[in-house]
């Protein structure tokens, strides 16, 4: 086990956008708890978790069961993807590696290369049938739990509906984020950090977990 400040609260991610976005998500929960936000890598020797579930609530729990049990402390995680209506949810769990033999044989950035192929699967499908949306499961679990048996932890999730685009518009976001279009005629990646936190899944999802953390870690 790893030790630390009581007072850490562990978010399951390698990456420090992230971090920094989920800070500002949970500011207020974080001010009120007296608790520091900080990603796997305060820590060392920990390792990646293998994303086997079949439900974004399944991997974020995964995730951060692995976090709290590693750390002993308590832990955040989330897992998110984009479903689309005409293909039966998918990409879904699978958002992140949806190219990923594409991307590793073209040389090109994973994202970009996701972009793509998910493009290239929907040319034909008209305007009215490219509704979609992103989904996030975020996971708050109290160490002591581990994977299998009992303990508390608390899952909420987050949406963000709107169309995807025909082209990758916008510079702000990461992912998909450049394909869905919201209502107001502008792509997630069009949003300022501030008005996509307002809006998006992940947005939705942890402001729904931060009572959670406020009555649990108080």
């Amino acid at each position: 086990m790893v030790s630390g400040p009581e007072r850490r609260l562990v978010l399951a991610t390698r990456n420090g956008h992230k971090v920094v976005e989920l800070r500002e998500i949970l500011r207020d929960a974080l001010d009120r708890t007296g608790l520091e936000l900080v990603g796997l890598d305060a820590f060392e020797g920990l390792a990646d978790v293998v994303e086997s579930g079949v439900t974004f609530a399944e991997n974020a729990l995964l995730k951060a069961r692995y976090a709290a049990s590693a750390t002993g402390l308590p832990a955040l995680a989330d897992d998110s993807g984009l479903a689309v209506d005409v293909l039966g949810g998918s990409p879904g769990v699978f958002s992140a590696r949806w190219a990923g033999p594409l991307a590793r044989s073209a040389g090109i950035p994973v994202d970009e290369a996701n972009n793509q192929l998910l493009l290239a699967q929907l040319a034909d499908v008209p305007d009215e049938h490219r509704a979609a949306g992103f989904v996030c499961a975020a996971a708050l679990v109290l160490p002591g739990e581990r994977s299998g048996t009992s303990g508390h932890h608390v899952v909420r999730e987050g949406h963000c509906r709107g169309v995807l685009g025909r082209e990758p518009v916008g510079d702000n976001g990461f992912g998909y984020d450049p394909l869905l279009v919201r209502p107001d005629g502008r792509t997630l990646a069009e949003h300022s950090a501030q008005e996509k936190n307002a809006v998006s899944h992940r947005g939705e999802a942890f402001r729904a977990l931060a009572q959670d953390v406020e009555t649990l870690l108080a």
